[in-house]
């Protein structure tokens, strides 16, 4: 990351720029959503999608890794146990996490968007949202075949979750039937506490407890896949 630290905040940049840009000007001040404009509303799900994003995008390096650079290979020879290498993994999910969060808010500083962005249940959601979603990067990313079977994966399960999880627009808007199975995505309830506490409210423990099951079975299920790769 030393060595690519200005492509990846470059890269990082671009989404969140373009959203901001396309939807928060094109929505101006005259949406509002519980006293609160649209660019406010905008800000703290581009951080839950972000961090959505960026945890699981180590799931490409660890691809590469195992199919072009035979790394995983190496890996498999030295005393690395799986914990360890699964762990070091998300930690790097998590420094993505970390780093792409922070350029958001340094845009939303840019853009006149004052929240509560120092908010600790905040950062305990950013963190744990990225902890399910690089355990969940990893695990997949071990079952893949090939770089074109990663590719698929984030097309039907990350996408969607960036654009559902009440990132864009509230999800009470949506049918009532639609709202029980977006309840269900993890990005969901990241989306709600990082909005909270932006907002500077007190979100409810039942985000956080879920979030941490999810991320604690998507862990264990992780090295259960690593271990099988290695057979």
């Amino acid at each position: 990351m030393k060595r690519r630290i200005k492509r990846l905040v470059l890269s990082m940049s671009v989404s969140p720029l373009l959203y901001l840009i396309a939807f928060g000007y094109a929505m101006g001040n005259e949406v509002k959503f519980n006293g609160h404009t649209y660019l406010e509303f905008l800000i703290p799900g581009l951080i839950s999608m972000s961090s959505m994003t960026q945890a699981f995008a180590i799931s490409t390096d660890i691809n590469v890794a195992r199919f072009y650079w035979h790394i995983f290979e190496e890996f498999q020879a030295a005393p690395i146990s799986n914990f360890s290498y699964v762990l070091g993994e998300v930690s790097a999910g998590l420094t993505r996490v970390v780093l792409s969060v922070s350029v958001i808010i340094v845009l939303g500083f840019l853009f006149g968007v004052k929240l509560d962005y120092l908010n600790p249940f905040l950062w305990s959601a950013v963190i744990l949202n990225g902890f399910v979603f690089a355990s969940l990067a990893v695990g997949l990313a071990m079952l893949v075949k090939s770089h074109a079977d990663q590719t698929m994966l984030s097309s039907f399960v990350i996408t969607p979750m960036a654009f559902l999880g009440g990132t864009f627009f509230p999800v009470e808007r949506l049918p009532i039937w639609a709202q029980k199975l977006i309840y269900l995505l993890p990005i969901t309830h990241a989306t709600y506490a990082i909005r909270k506490g932006a907002f500077g409210f007190i979100p409810t423990i039942k985000s956080y407890i879920i979030l941490i099951i999810l991320g604690l079975i998507f862990f264990f299920i992780a090295l259960k896949c690593v271990n099988q790769a290695r057979d």
